[in-house]
């Protein structure tokens, strides 16, 4: 499905499935990845607040940097995931089912 880790093909080889089809279609997936990094964040954040195994600070600036690189490596998972919620809930006669 990916070229390198940001960019998509246009078509996929086997059955002619076109990935981008249009402004807006992938939009799912930033909610996708959005509701899993805020999901992940507010458990842990929780999970190291109440425990106090490192301080506040600490606890604060990881959640940070957690919240910028999680999304970066998990889009490429968020978009084969709308993109296969997609294809489970809209098939299109062309493409062959395994």
């Amino acid at each position: 499905m990916f070229r390198n880790w940001f960019a998509m093909n246009g078509k996929c080889a086997p059955c002619g499935l076109t990935f981008d089809r249009g402004p807006g279609y992938f939009l799912g997936s930033i909610y996708i990845n959005y509701g899993l990094t805020a999901l992940l964040v507010t458990g842990g954040y929780f999970a190291g607040f109440f425990t106090d195994v490192i301080s506040p600070t600490v606890l604060l600036w990881t959640c940070v940097g957690f919240c910028v690189v999680f999304p970066l490596l998990f889009f490429r998972f968020a978009r084969s995931f709308w993109l296969g919620l997609d294809l489970y809930f809209d098939p299109p006669e062309t493409c062959v089912r395994l």
